[in-house]
């Protein structure tokens, strides 16, 4: 199934969080703030039609409170607004 966000949103896969350590210690789930971190997935636009300027498989960070959780096919993804991103991660 393909997803197409309308307007300034954008489609990401959240990243799962380490349940464990790479040392082999797990970490409690009330363990500090979750990373907010995902990859695109799709991308809408500007008001104006001018494309976002991220592109699909990108990971991001993002922060905000508003996010639109979608369950598909047993996979999890987050619908969120473009000006709740705050960062690309890595060299695209």
């Amino acid at each position: 199934m393909e997803i197409q966000p309308i307007g300034e949103r954008v489609l990401l896969e959240p990243a799962h969080k380490e349940e464990k350590t790479k040392g082999g210690v797990y970490i409690p789930d009330d363990a500090g703030k979750e990373k907010k971190e995902g990859t695109v997935l799709a991308v809408g636009k500007f008001k104006d039609g001018k494309d976002l300027p991220l592109q699909k498989g990108d990971r991001i960070i993002y922060g905000g409170y508003s996010s639109e959780e979608l369950e598909i096919e047993g996979k999890k993804y987050l619908l969120i607004e473009f000006k709740d991103i705050m960062a690309k991660i890595g060299g695209n």
